[in-house]
């Protein structure tokens, strides 16, 4: 079994709920275990051509007998459930009602079509670094280090703690 970290986000359709459920999915996965879940936070958009609402992001760690690929498809078949669009005419960074990103897998670095782990952007984005070092104080990232002292780079990026929809 190895541990892996998948990052959680939505804009539309009840955020927390959205996510709530996508926790709820993950842990119905055949070899899966939810070990832990973070806090919601609420989150500005980044990188978006047109306004759009604030982002509800959270964090879940896994215990998983999947390999990185396996656990990426069922990531994206828990989105496609949402009715998360991934396709040519969606606009990157376009609101979304479900966002499903394998972070870490354990201590590997794997890049192939499709996938990249650790998740190419995780070390500069506040609402990945923040709900992963509530989870795990001493996460790493594979060629950047220890996630909590990445957050100190990225302290102008506003992420504030709200509700959430599943037990702790």
């Amino acid at each position: 079994m190895t541990t892996a970290f998948v990052g959680l986000g939505s804009n539309l359709s009840h955020p927390r709920r959205q996510l709530a459920r996508a926790v709820r999915a993950i842990g119905r996965l055949p070899r899966m275990r939810v070990v832990a879940v973070s806090p919601n936070y609420a989150t500005a958009p980044i990188g978006c051509e047109t306004p759009q609402p604030d982002y509800v992001n959270a964090v879940v760690a896994v215990r998983t007998a999947l390999g990185p690929r396996a656990l990426l498809h069922a990531l994206h078949s828990i989105e496609r459930r949402a009715r998360r669009r991934r396709d040519r005419e969606t606009r990157r960074n376009a609101a979304r009602t479900l966002d499903l990103d394998l972070l870490l897998y354990g201590r590997r670095r794997l890049r192939v079509p499709g996938l990249t782990v650790p998740h190419p952007r995780m070390h500069q984005r506040a609402f990945v670094l923040r709900p992963l070092v509530d989870i795990d104080l001493v996460a790493t990232i594979p060629g950047h280090g220890l996630a909590r002292r990445l957050l100190r780079s990225v302290r102008d990026q506003r992420v504030v703690r709200t509700r959430s929809h599943f037990p702790r």
